[in-house]
């Protein structure tokens, strides 16, 4: 029999082992737990890291990537400038990337044809990765069975407006991991030009005539486009809009019938002088020209292609502020 010193000495030893047992249930537990949320946390990081490597092009397509394109060609000059104000680089692109846009890219960018024929030929050889191609050219959705045969990730996209700009840049600088360039060349651009249009004259009862002019002719143009959205945002009535019997082959009789307050142009192809000069043989000459009240008042102006015709990209606040300035009587 256990004397009364020995049953207290191994009562006190089975209370510290009911303790250490309790203590290393807790311990566990406590780990279990852990690990359970940074497995939690693991997989949510996961997730972002996927959804981050998943676009979709203008078509509805999902793109999506293992890891970040490192190898990138653009059958667009804009669309390539698009990506690199998104951080990334090009190892291909077409020429009008060098001749309407005058990027500064590096001597080993290969120039892979033109934008509307585009050599496949010079594409593979840059052994892209990803190719990014527009929406509006035909040929560019025909390579998309040869791309996918050659295991090449490709979208199809399309810009026409600031807010078409600002979700590609977005999508861009997802895959590039700068979303600083996204502040920076999207929502900075997005608050000059709010601010431009909040301090702007208001147009609201002016009527406005677009007119695209090619060495061949020219053309009027409703606000269904990029310099006819603007020129709405500043207020001005389209006349195409305002009135349904007048189409985009509109006559000198019926610019006189309408007499626009204000008459913007726009100059199409590589040569802008071609362009006015042909305007000037088939309407600008007319003596039924200078009865025009836009004439008179002097509000009648060239734009220029860079800002009027190539999309502005991060350049677009510039745009709104020469329609700005000019409304202001500070260009002519």
């Amino acid at each position: 029999m256990l004397s009364y010193s020995q049953q207290s000495e191994r009562q006190v030893v089975l209370e510290l082992k009911k303790k250490i047992c309790i203590a290393a249930f807790l311990a566990a537990l406590v780990m279990l737990v852990s690990c359970g949320n940074d497995a939690a946390d693991n997989h949510e990081k996961n997730d972002k890291h996927e959804s981050d490597l998943l676009i979709t092009d203008y078509t509805g397509r999902e793109i999506s990537f293992e890891t970040a394109p490192q190898r990138v060609a653009s059958l667009s000059g804009s669309f390539g400038e698009i990506w690199v104000n998104a951080g990334g680089s090009l190892v291909g692109t077409t020429e009008d990337a060098l001749s309407e846009r005058n990027m500064d890219l590096p001597e080993n960018t290969a120039i892979v044809g033109t934008i509307k024929d585009p050599s496949m030929e010079a594409l593979l050889a840059c052994e892209p990765d990803f190719v990014i191609m527009s929406a509006d050219i035909t040929s560019h959705a025909e390579l998309g069975s040869t791309l996918d045969e050659a295991g090449i990730a490709w979208g199809l996209f399309h810009v026409e407006y600031f807010d078409d700009y600002l979700n590609l840049l977005k999508q861009f600088t997802a895959l590039t991991g700068r979303e600083d360039l996204y502040e920076e060349n999207g929502i900075k651009v997005q608050n000059e030009i709010d601010s431009i249009l909040s301090s702007a004259p208001d147009m609201e009862g002016q009527t406005a005539l677009f007119l695209r002019a090619y060495s061949s002719g020219f053309k009027a143009k409703d606000s269904s486009n990029m310099t006819g959205t603007m020129l709405a945002d500043f207020g001005f009535e389209n006349i195409l809009d305002k009135y349904d019997t007048i189409m985009e082959d509109i006559s000198m009789e019926e610019i006189i019938e309408t007499d626009p307050d204000w008459i913007f142009v726009a100059t199409m192809g590589s040569s802008v002088q071609a362009a006015i000069d042909n305007l000037e043989s088939t309407l600008t000459n007319n003596p039924a020209w200078g009865s025009l009240t836009a004439i008179k008042e002097g509000r009648y102006h060239i734009l220029p292609q860079e800002l009027f015709h190539y999309k502005p990209n991060a350049r677009w606040n510039e745009s709104y502020q020469y329609l700005c300035d000019i409304l202001n009587g500070e260009r002519k």
